[in-house]
């Protein structure tokens, strides 16, 4: 079996399915690697390294023609697919069903690395969010110190002692945990709050300082519950008094398919002091986390107060987001194969969440319900 890696055409996309290192791993396993030339350069992997790993460089033309598996980080050219093949990435399809549709008339099997289940420990090595979310929050925590215009740690100087940021990040899940690891390493001091009241240990395990407000969304298995229309003012309201004390505010919710929940309402960035930064890492076309933030821009509020949009926050982190991806990836392709071909079975627990197209098919409930949905919407 062939398995081919593609060089990302996104804006700004950085990062490659599979690094070097992994290659001999698929190869013992009977798996003919093939790389698109360049495929790792912006990540710092060179051709020689994967042809050093035994690896075959290829030009797109004739990876797309031999592979019977594409690996990629986002999404591959559909045009140049054909039946029979499969493809693996992070294609979030609940943000966009239209390519799982697209995917599933050309005859391609389309695994999603979005749908893992991530509660399984079987599922652990191949959680690509995860991974990804623990570069980004590190990232974060660097882009709210470059834009920020006075010192986080605290600095005693013959000139006069410089007081320590006050950072608040909002969203402790994976991302959230870096930021403050790292903001607290680069010495600000800093607060997290999450509406999932269990998190509390975690932010605290950091050294950092758990905000507390009046509204939970304790849900089951340690996940948060969506919040009323209600909850969300009261929330939002709450936050705003506790927004305005931080210099730096870091956001990280994100919810697959869906607006990410205003955090930062327009009050709140009003409220703060010229020269306070807002790093948005929910920034998305969907909306984000903060009024006036936009994806990938970097904007100056009337007041003074800069709300960055940190779209894709881990491709600016190639070669150590990469060799992550590149575990995860590996690790699910080595688990789907059978004497040498893939094995799509979707009773199993992992591959219900991930495979998304098969057999002519949108075989994701929750997917096929999106398109069943948007078709029924066009209709009416």
């Amino acid at each position: 079996m062939k398995v081919a890696v593609i060089k990302e055409g996104a804006p700004g996309e950085r990062r490659v399915a599979l690094v070097p290192e992994v290659v001999p791993k698929l190869s013992q396993a009977g798996l003919e690697v093939l790389v698109e030339k360049g495929a790792g350069d912006n990540a710092w992997f060179p051709d020689d390294a994967y042809e050093a790993a035994g690896a075959t460089i290829t030009t797109p033309d004739e990876l797309y023609a031999m592979a019977d598996v594409i690996l990629t980080v986002t999404r591959p050219e559909p045009g140049r697919l054909r039946s029979g093949q499969a493809v693996i990435g992070m294609l979030a399809p609940l943000t966009e069903p239209q390519l799982a549709l697209t995917l599933a008339e050309l005859g391609v099997t389309a695994i999603s690395l979005d749908g893992l289940p991530r509660t399984l420990s079987r599922a652990q090595g191949m959680d690509a969010l995860t991974s990804q979310a623990n570069v980004a929050g590190y990232k974060a925590a660097l882009v709210a110190a470059e834009a920020y215009g006075r010192f986080f740690p605290l600095l005693i100087t013959a000139a006069g002692t410089a007081r320590p940021a006050k950072l608040l990040v909002l969203g402790t899940g994976v991302a959230g945990l870096q930021a403050i690891g790292t903001a607290r390493r680069l010495g600000a001091q800093v607060s997290g709050y999450d509406v999932r009241p269990a998190s509390k240990g975690e932010v605290e395990s950091l050294g950092a300082t758990f905000l507390e407000l009046s509204i939970s969304a304790a849900g089951e298995g340690g996940y948060a519950r969506e919040l009323t229309a209600e909850e969300r003012d009261a929330q939002q309201a709450e936050l705003a008094g506790h927004i305005a004390r931080h210099d730096v505010v870091i956001t990280t919710a994100q919810v697959p398919g869906r607006r990410p929940p205003l955090l930062v309402t327009a009050s709140a960035v009003e409220q703060m002091a010229p020269g306070s930064v807002i790093v948005d890492m929910g920034s998305s076309p969907l909306g984000g986390n903060v009024a006036g933030s936009v994806p990938g821009q970097s904007v100056v509020a009337a007041n003074g107060v800069t709300i960055i949009g940190a779209e894709n926050l881990a491709a600016t982190v190639p070669t150590a987001a990469s060799n992550a991806y590149s575990r995860n990836i590996s690790a699910l392709l080595l688990s789907l194969v059978h004497e040498g071909a893939l094995n799509i079975d979707t009773t199993d627990e992992i591959q219900a969440g991930v495979v998304v197209a098969h057999g002519g098919e949108v075989v994701h409930p929750a997917v096929a319900k999106l398109l069943a949905d948007q078709t029924a919407n066009q209709g009416s």
